[in-house]
């Protein structure tokens, strides 16, 4: 559900220039390029011009199936002449039925359903307090991490790492530790000065922090902990949930099971959807008034969450990902890795992130005028979340276009 960061601000955060903005009604929250998208078709996009880009971005990792896929479009178009909306006062038989999947493929009990990521973290936020209270913890408290990202409401915006998005909405949410990610002696000592903790929250891959993955054995240590402790482990899948890392969730790498996992995204294929899938743990904490919402689980989103699954399924998109994320991952490497100025390359799938030693915002417009859709993130990570239907002469299209680039732009003056 993340924001694109505001990597190219300049005239349009002026004032003065809301007249002139394209669209001047639309509150100027974002630093957008100046390209108005048409229509697209696979990994590929057109605009209002004509001219043709990669999609490197799939949407930020949201556009699971790509764009117009074959399967997806006339299974939308059903369920719209049929049924978009009934409320939650009824029962919905397609949430049931992408429930039953979540729990299938997750190894989970049970699932909730909201509209987006942010939606997704805050109820998973409601679960670890309402967790703390039924066991008499009057001020419970939640373990979260430096360069997270979980969402811009009041509690996510607190509960992320970046005090760049915080600036300006003081006073925070009271109730969250911070710690750096992979340092399990970290949340150790809090273990044990803080009796407050009832849940770690985290996202398996950093996203807007920088693609910045939890190591495996970090992860089997934290589950190993919140055992011990009888806290909620809370993995934010948010953005590399749905297939994006080659299994369908990035913490099926470790070989655990949160007891909360947030998910939102991919998993409708660009129909705004998110879903809170439980364990044991935490399925019976929310009970009827507790939580809920006026769209979330309508039919379309449920009948998109159905056909990305079915569909990623049948047309084998797991293995799609893991196989054509390691050949970009490795014409990237081949061709920049080596570069000085070149920190890292990093990710898992297709996710992928490449640090720069210097901020580069401005390769997103670079990249487009090449017919490149890319990300900035951290303000010096060039980020790749493409559709997980790529192919091995897209990915190395990607590296065709983004090396020379990334090559110009290090060579340039500091």
């Amino acid at each position: 559900m993340n924001a694109p960061e505001p990597a190219l601000n300049a005239a349009l955060a002026a004032p003065s220039a809301a007249a002139t903005r394209p669209m001047p009604h639309v509150l100027n929250t974002y630093g957008r390029l100046p390209i108005a998208l048409s229509h697209g078709q696979g990994c590929w996009v057109w605009d209002t011009h004509g001219k043709r880009y990669l999609d490197g971005l799939g949407g930020i990792a949201v556009n699971t199936l790509g764009h117009g896929h074959p399967k997806l479009v006339p299974a939308l178009q059903e369920q719209v002449a049929k049924l978009i909306h009934t409320s939650n006062y009824y029962e919905v038989p397609l949430q049931e039925q992408l429930a039953a999947k979540l729990c299938e493929i997750s190894g989970l009990d049970g699932a909730f359903f909201c509209n987006s990521g942010l939606e997704a973290n805050e109820a998973a936020l409601k679960i670890a307090r309402k967790f703390g209270h039924d066991k008499g913890i009057d001020r419970p408290e939640i373990i979260v991490y430096e360069k997270a990202f979980h969402g811009r409401s009041i509690a996510t915006l607190s509960a992320t790492g970046n005090p760049k998005v915080q600036a300006g909405f003081g006073p925070l949410v009271e109730g969250f530790v911070r710690v750096p990610m992979n340092d399990l002696a970290a949340v150790e000592a809090v273990a044990k000065s803080n009796p407050n903790v009832v849940a770690v929250f985290l996202e398996t891959i950093q996203g807007e922090g920088g693609v910045n993955p939890s190591r495996w054995e970090y992860l089997q240590g934290l589950r190993k902990l919140c055992d011990a402790q009888g806290w909620l482990l809370m993995l934010d899948e948010v953005q590399c949930g749905i297939g994006r890392t080659g299994k369908w969730f990035a913490h099926q790498w470790a070989g655990i099971q949160p007891d909360v996992m947030p998910l939102a995204k991919g998993l409708g294929s660009g129909v705004p959807i998110g879903a809170v899938v439980c364990g044991p743990r935490a399925l019976n904490v929310l009970g009827p008034g507790n939580h809920g919402t006026t769209f979330g689980g309508n039919p379309l989103a449920m009948r998109a969450g159905v056909e990305t699954l079915r569909i990623c399924e049948e047309d084998g998109l797991l293995a799609n990902a893991a196989t054509v994320g390691a050949l970009l991952h490795q014409g990237l490497v081949r061709e920049i890795g080596a570069l000085p100025g070149v920190m890292d390359i990093r990710g898992a799938g297709l996710m992928i992130g490449i640090e720069l030693d210097r901020p580069c915002g401005v390769l997103l417009g670079r990249a487009a005028e090449a017919g490149l859709m890319i990300s900035v993130t951290a303000d010096k990570v060039i980020r790749i979340v493409p559709p997980l239907i790529l192919s091995a002469e897209e990915a190395a299209q990607i590296v065709a276009i983004l090396a020379p680039l990334v090559k110009a732009f290090l060579s340039e003056a500091t």
